[in-house]
């Protein structure tokens, strides 16, 4: 893949790099030349990138041509909003702390050259706001206030901008950068889409485990896409890939939904997609969209410290609280009065103003549907833990203790009343993967919640599809990268 460093004026571009091609962001933009290249990084350095100026044009025209641009629009919509910056750089607030506490100063400037700076101590930070903000210059902007280090702004520099005295690491960054060698990803020649599976090598309780992450790389073969597994540091280098598939616990306020809206915006398919984390992950917002579209639910009351005494009214005891954020089984928990009523919703209260209240429907397993682009995949039921009116139970730190056995139906083996209400209730969050839990009250199919990134492990959820679970879902990846792009694409 040819290497093209765009800037104003290639006459006064203060450096050599060997294997790179300099070129004005004239030619870039008017050379037929580029514009008839299939594949190439393009490192834009150009002086502005102001809307329609000439080194927006350069990052927007890459684009449009196929081609891998550093920065991307997305990058140089995300460095002009200051609330962006401050989200995305949330997860670097420990490393700020950490690094910049013996500094006795009340500012910080730190220059980042492809990923580093001059000086080596400051080098992980400066890696961590490159993979945030992929551009080859960088000035970041920190400021204290009392004792606590605040990353204020991350603002672009032009290639002219680069001091004297900067110019020759510079140079020495940008030919490491260039000559790095990556890991070689086993790529099939027919492949000519690549989806990227983000985990957490550290994650105890994975959506999927080892076994099923193998079986979904195979399956990305078979449909005729190139498969790499990438990490929360990896966030700087979703433009290379065309989807997204999110094999990590998901949650708003938490890196997953940094990178799913990191990935849309850069034209990526993905699957968790950030509306859907949004709607899922939120208990709160699942009971108000489900009773606003009458599906079968429990008893349910919103709780706030205003109506708390109408719980027992509306719900009984024994009843469920559920933290608003709560997944598989964490977060939710039975109280027996209006005591234990009291002390939960004095905790629950503390991480947030609502709370879901549901009756407690006591059965020996929860019904889970897979449903995958409106169409059901799989039926599971989901026993209780032994002796547990939960499916994990936990324990006082919150990790598991014990877990009920899972056992798979075909579609047209289960209920077709529960798998009915599944998918409507699917069809409301959107048109991704989902597992939609649901118990049997008396003859009624009703629905407890909706999951964004659901379970499949090997063994369990795929028991009856087998293999053809995988297939189906990259498959349809593989479908949206197509229609994005609008390609025809023969995976024979």
């Amino acid at each position: 893949m040819s290497a093209l460093l765009v800037v104003d004026n290639p006459k006064r571009w203060p450096l050599t790099i060997p294997g790179v091609e300099v070129i004005s962001s004239g030619d870039y933009l008017t050379d037929r030349r580029y514009s008839d290249m299939r594949a190439a990084k393009v490192f834009n350095l150009c002086r502005s990138y102001r809307y329609q100026t000439g080194g927006y044009y350069v990052s927007l025209l890459a684009e449009a041509r196929g081609h891998r641009p550093m920065p991307s629009i997305s990058t140089l919509q995300d460095l002009r909003s200051r609330s962006v910056v401050r989200a995305l750089s949330e997860d670097l607030d420990e490393r700020i702390q950490r690094m910049l506490k013996p500094l006795r100063s009340k500012s910080f400037e730190l220059s980042i050259y492809f990923g580093q700076n001059m000086a080596s101590r400051y080098d992980a930070l400066a890696k961590a706001l490159f993979d945030l903000f992929p551009a080859p210059l960088l000035r970041a902007r920190l400021e204290r206030s009392g004792n606590r280090w605040e990353l204020r702004s991350v603002v672009l520099v032009g290639a002219n901008d680069i001091p004297e005295k900067h110019r020759a690491f510079v140079a020495q960054a940008a030919a490491g950068h260039f000559q790095r060698s990556h890991p070689v990803r086993r790529k099939r020649a027919a492949s000519r889409f690549d989806v990227a599976i983000l985990v957490d090598p550290n994650e105890k309780t994975p959506p999927s485990d080892a076994r099923a992450l193998k079986k979904f790389e195979r399956a990305a073969d078979a449909v005729g896409m190139a498969c790499e597994f990438i990490t929360r540091d990896d966030v700087g280098r979703l433009a290379e890939f065309d989807a997204l598939f999110i094999r990590e616990t998901t949650s708003v306020n938490h890196h997953t939904f940094r990178m799913a809206s990191r990935a849309e915006a850069e034209g990526l398919v993905v699957i968790d997609d950030p509306r859907s984390i949004i709607r899922c992950t939120n208990k709160v917002y699942l009971a108000e969209l489900l009773d606003r579209y009458d599906v079968a639910i429990p008893k349910t009351l919103i709780v706030h410290r205003g109506n708390a005494h109408e719980v027992e009214a509306v719900c009984g005891f024994p009843c469920v609280l559920k933290a608003p954020d709560s997944s598989f089984s964490a977060g939710v928990i039975k109280v027996a009065d209006a005591e234990e009523l009291h002390r939960a919703l004095e905790k629950f209260f503390d991480g947030s103003d609502l709370v879901v209240a549901q009756e407690f429907c006591p059965t020996d397993f929860d019904w889970r549907v897979g449903v995958l682009d409106g169409r059901p995949l799989y039926v599971c039921r989901y026993h209780m833990a032994k002796s547990h009116w939960q499916v994990i139970q936990r324990d006082a730190s919150g990790k598991t203790a014990a877990e009920g056995a899972v056992d798979t139906l075909s579609v047209a083996e289960a209920p077709a009343d529960i798998v009915r209400a599944a998918v409507r209730a699917a069809n409301l969050i959107g048109d991704g993967f989902y597992g939609v839990d649901l118990k049997r009250i008396g003859r009624r199919a009703v629905v407890i919640e909706v999951n964004d990134n659901p379970n499949v492990d090997a063994g369990n959820e795929d028991k009856v599809l087998k293999d053809a679970l995988y297939r189906e879902i990259m498959g349809l990846m593989l479908r949206r990268i197509i229609a994005r792009k609008r390609l025809e694409f023969d995976i024979a």
